[in-house]
């Protein structure tokens, strides 16, 4: 199992959120999250650089898929999570160990389900 966390920009999430509905991803977690952008370069001066640290709107998608998804995921992600422009995201990928479904007591990809 994976841990797949994606930084998208938030005009795209429904364009995610029915990406991974498509591919049979049932639990998804969206957070509403602020970046911190790199301080850009100001001035003619070499390596100087603003100290103002701009903060941007961004969403955090979280998913724990089985192995066997996890690159259709993160290739749904990079096409419909994509604007084509600069900062538009990260992708992150995490081995689980193990998850379980507190009402249920079932365990990794039976909890998944």
């Amino acid at each position: 199992m994976f841990l797949i966390e994606a930084i998208i920009k938030p005009f795209k999430l429904d364009d995610v959120k029915d990406a991974l509905e498509e591919l049979g991803v049932g639990g998804m977690t969206f957070t509403e999250i602020l970046h911190a952008a790199p301080p850009k370069p100001k001035g003619r001066s070499f390596g100087e650089t603003s100290k103002d640290v701009d903060l941007l709107p961004k969403i955090k998608v979280e998913v724990v898929v089985p192995a066997e998804l996890a690159e259709r995921i993160i290739e749904a992600l990079c096409v419909h999570g994509s604007a084509g422009r600069n900062e538009d995201g990260r992708i992150m990928v995490e081995r689980v160990n193990g998850a379980v479904r507190i009402r249920t007591g079932e365990i990794d990809s039976d909890a998944l389900e």
